[in-house]
């Protein structure tokens, strides 16, 4: 069997490494520059490979070919795989069906990260023999490749669930849906919800959907189509038969018909998206049959994610927040919601079909001063212009973090929370937050 990798990232070379231990005859692939610390593993490990180019011949004959999922359908290459009917899948379905393990998939266009987090958190704490994989940390092919564990929280992208045939987790998670890559999907939304729905697809009446019911792109797909799964729900504000919802600052979780009460202001996350994030991973962990005093322990010394409503530091009584996370409108609608000061935003990158309408409300009620960082401003100009009454444009991000100390008094905050991608100015949204980072600590 010969298996062809596109892409020499992580994921690329874990599958190929897997591939390589399973007998495959592997060939990696990618158009772009290959790092030099994967190049070594490659030589290691004797697999053929070549970068900065597409060698078709080497390609076409392949039985399988693993896309990492950066490389989008519309690419040369992938189309004439297409047109061969040779299968094109994504690494977690590669990985899957070499694992017996039990997998815990999370998928949505926010909360993702910090969900996947905080179940393993609270997995591991359990006592569980669980990985953490998917778009966090070492390659779940590779983990398959070298480790052993029982289960495994992924962290699962929209790209990641369409290479997928036959995988299936058995507790899936949709933290929220909201218009995200949509060029990737044609620029239909409902594209991208379907996509996120396939985490779900090949579930069976033995495995768990836990979702957020208060979203609404999420419910209206559940009134439309049917999944085999057990339904999990979790709100802010609508209580369930089972699953979890917020009652005068408790969470109450009902799962298995055992009861989970916790006071919100005992966790250590803040703000009502970590609820929910914190919900979703407790109904994970009351499946998994967790012990609830390890749940409790848990859900208070957890560190949080870096990027996400970091607190940087606090400079003449003002507080500076890193979400660079936030590549999206509807993170920074929660990042903003969460304000309780007057904040000075810095805002601005590469725009993904963005609709900065829904944070007008909260723009005019928490935003003083608005501080563009981005190569193209104009859209951000053009929506908030009117509505704030400095705005100023900066091409770094040490200016950016100077201009805000400028524009700031004591007791407000400093919000980088930029909604679009970064691969403008930055090479992804981590080098983005630790520019910020470090520009507040040369203040």
């Amino acid at each position: 069997m010969r298996l062809v990798v596109l892409g020499g990232g992580e994921s690329g070379v874990g599958t190929a490494i897997l591939g390589k231990k399973k007998g495959y005859d592997v060939f990696l692939s990618d158009f772009g520059k290959i790092k030099e610390n994967y190049k070594e593993v490659l030589v290691l490990n004797d697999i053929a490979w070549e970068d900065e180019k597409h060698t078709e011949e080497l390609i076409l004959n392949a039985d399988v070919v693993m896309k990492s999922p950066g490389i989008a359908d519309k690419v040369a290459i992938v189309k004439k795989l297409h047109e061969k009917q040779i299968p094109v899948i994504s690494e977690i379905e590669f990985a899957s069906q070499f694992t017996k393990a039990i997998t815990i998939g999370i998928t949505g266009s926010n909360g993702k990260t910090t969900t996947t987090m905080l179940t393993y958190h609270l997995l591991k704490s359990g006592g569980l023999n669980v990985g953490l994989a998917g778009n966090i940390g070492k390659s779940f092919a590779w983990q398959v490749a070298d480790e052993d564990f029982d289960v495994y929280v992924l962290e699962l992208s929209s790209f990641q669930l369409d290479g997928i045939i036959n995988y299936k987790p058995h507790i899936a998670i949709i933290t929220n849906i909201s218009p995200d890559h949509l060029d990737r999907y044609d620029y239909k939304y409902e594209n991208y919800i379907a996509s996120k729905f396939r985490i779900t697809m090949n579930q069976t009446e033995e495995d768990y959907l836990i979702y957020d019911a208060d979203d609404e792109a999420i419910n209206n797909w559940l009134q439309n189509n049917k999944t085999k799964a057990k339904l999990v729900p979790f709100s802010l504000t609508k209580k369930h038969e089972t699953g979890g919802f917020i009652n005068n600052d408790t969470m109450e979780m009902y799962i298995n018909e055992e009861e989970f009460t916790m006071e919100t202001k005992t966790m250590a996350l803040e703000g009502k998206h970590n609820m929910k994030n914190a919900m979703a991973a407790t109904s994970v962990a009351q499946l998994m049959r967790i012990r609830k005093q390890t749940i409790r322990e848990s859900l208070s010394n957890f560190q949080g994610v870096e990027h996400r409503l970091e607190r940087v530091l606090k400079i003449q009584n003002v507080q500076y927040i890193n979400d660079s996370k936030a590549t999206n409108v509807n993170a920074t609608f929660f990042a903003l919601d969460s304000m309780t000061t007057p904040t000075v935003w810095i805002v601005g990158g590469v725009d993904k079909g963005n609709d900065y309408a829904e944070l007008m409300a909260m723009v005019r009620e928490k935003v003083k001063a608005i501080i563009c960082l981005g190569v193209d401003n104009k859209k951000i100009i053009d929506a908030f212009g009117n509505v704030v009454d400095v705005m100023v444009e900066v091409s770094s991000m040490s200016d950016a973090v100077r201009t805000a100390q400028h524009l700031t008094e004591k007791g407000d905050t400093v919000l980088l929370s930029p909604a679009c991608a970064s691969f403008d100015l930055f090479e992804n949204y981590e080098d983005r937050g630790r520019q910020f980072k470090q520009a507040v600590r040369n203040l």
